[in-house]
């Protein structure tokens, strides 16, 4: 396109955003201070000199007292502890829940034994990305994954929609939306390979060199056993967990507690 032409669109895109209720696209786009959400550890943050910043509709830690690149490096030579709180953790239940699943997602739910878990992506009728997901097959009849916290209103009404429309026709599916946990992340580079999801009570991903070693003093179980994609179910520090070790990044090892 030519100056001129780009000086046209300049002027009737002003012309336009001139037109549109800026008070709406406030209150669309900008929530106040009293209307973010917080997570548990809010007071933790704030208490700890943490910088908070609006989020996909929660007040979220960026920084704290120390620059980002000594966080970076912290994370990189030991390990880092993130709340991903914000995160929307759900269950899918019933003897159908794995057919419903596989008309939404583009991994073979069926064809992972009870106990595995699969990085995914929701696609909508043309095939296009809705959001990127994991997942993990508790059991026949069991489904938990995780979306995206900027992603989840339109993830749960994609899959609210198709629901409605499946168990209309008489299958078996429920859902849960596990709006009761946290989540929070420790993470950080390491030679061991993959990331280790851990879902229980509150969410936590731990990641890093350290990661490991440290969560082994909780449990009684051998982490250096669990196997990428494996799935298992055990104690840490008392608290019943899910255990599956996945990850998008190969020199990433992170346990996510939830």
């Amino acid at each position: 396109m030519r100056g001129g032409g780009l000086w046209q669109l300049g002027q009737l895109m002003t012309r336009r955003l001139a037109q549109v209720d800026r008070k709406a696209v406030a209150r669309r786009c900008f929530a106040t201070e009293s209307e973010l959400k917080k997570t548990v550890l809010y007071d933790f943050h704030v208490a700890n000199g943490g910088k908070m910043v609006p989020f996909a509709g929660w007040s979220m830690p960026i920084q704290y007292k120390d620059s980002i690149m000594d966080s970076t490096l912290n994370c990189r030579e030991n390990g880092s502890l993130f709340d991903v709180s914000h995160m929307c953790g759900l269950s899918l239940k019933g003897k159908d829940c794995i057919p419903f699943l596989e008309k939404l997602v583009i991994a073979d739910v069926a064809g992972l034994a009870p106990g595995t878990g699969s990085l995914t992506v929701f696609t909508n009728e043309k095939g296009g990305a809705i959001d990127d997901s994991v997942i993990t097959k508790v059991k026949d009849d069991h489904i938990y994954l995780v979306v995206n916290a900027g992603c989840r209103d339109k993830d749960l009404a994609h899959i609210e929609e198709h629901m409605k429309a499946f168990k209309a026709k008489g299958r078996d599916v429920s859902w849960h939306i596990h709006d009761e946990r946290s989540l929070l992340a420790l993470q950080g580079c390491s030679n061991l390979y993959g990331r280790y999801l851990l879902r229980v009570l509150w969410m936590n991903l731990v990641q890093g060199p350290l990661a490991a070693p440290v969560l082994q003093h909780l449990t009684k179980d051998d982490l250096s056993k669990t196997y990428f994609g494996e799935f298992r179910m055990l104690d840490i520090n008392g608290v019943h967990c899910y255990l599956t070790r996945t990850g998008y990044v190969p020199f990433l090892v992170s346990f996510l507690l939830v």
